[in-house]
């Protein structure tokens, strides 16, 4: 494992933020999955989740232009709390608003730009976890050739 950033003092991720193994976004790493439960996890713990969405979002890095960076959205199967949810409209009202504003912020203070945009649906999710897969397999392939 290896560790990207520390978060500034009093800035928490909502809920356990990590990542969907063997998928490439469009910035060249794993897909990003905010994963909503109880408790949290201890670093590189595997959780089983149902995927409710994703947000879609823009990310600007200084210097650079616009890359989509979109933000996955799932329910861990053993969470009680979440445990009817089955799309982003079945969480609290504002959840997904108040997740928005917390990229916006982290991004802010590590120098970049965030757009959060809509909600998607399940489905819709699920095709971004599939050309993530997609892009994964095809830069391994380049890489072994």
């Amino acid at each position: 494992m290896q560790l990207s950033t520390v978060l500034p003092e009093g800035l928490i991720f909502p809920y356990d933020f990590g990542f969907v193994p063997s998928t490439l976004g469009d910035d060249g790493d794993p897909l990003d999955i905010l994963v909503l439960m109880e408790a949290t996890v201890i670093p590189g713990c595997v959780v089983r989740a149902r995927l409710i969405g994703a947000i879609e979002a823009e990310q600007k890095e200084h210097g650079h232009g616009w890359t989509r960076n979109d933000r996955l959205v799932a329910v861990a199967t053993h969470a009680q709390t979440h445990e009817k949810a089955r799309t982003l409209s079945d969480l609290r009202p504002h959840l997904i608003d108040e997740i928005k504003e917390f990229f916006v912020t982290y991004n802010k203070l590590r120098d970049r730009k965030f757009r959060a945009k809509d909600g998607i649906s399940p489905d819709k999710a699920q095709r971004l976890i599939k050309e993530g897969m997609k892009v994964f397999e095809k830069k391994k392939s380049k890489s072994k050739g």
